[in-house]
């Protein structure tokens, strides 16, 4: 039993360091796209916007993928884009 338990708190705190990089690179990212939108002129972010919102709704997700995901991945793109970091 101790072994058992012993496995699944190592199995738990290796999920966790997953996670942690993982928030890691979303948050470099985030910083990286706000730093390259400040740096474009407003045409060239609307440009690039329009851009990326039209790619994201004229893909159609994997059937496996629940809808609410797919929205989700929506709406995070559109906040990332529409209003970054400050």
């Amino acid at each position: 039993m101790k072994n058992l338990i012993a496995e699944l708190l190592l199995k738990l705190a290796q999920k966790e360091e997953e996670s942690k990089e993982l928030v890691a690179q979303v948050e470099a990212l985030e910083i990286v796209v706000t730093a390259l939108l400040r740096h474009m002129s407003k045409q060239e972010q609307d440009a690039l916007i329009q851009s990326v919102e039209g790619a994201l709704e004229s893909t159609k997700p994997d059937p496996q993928v629940p809808a609410h995901d797919a929205e989700m991945l929506q709406q995070y793109v559109k906040k990332l884009l529409r209003h970054p970091r400050s």
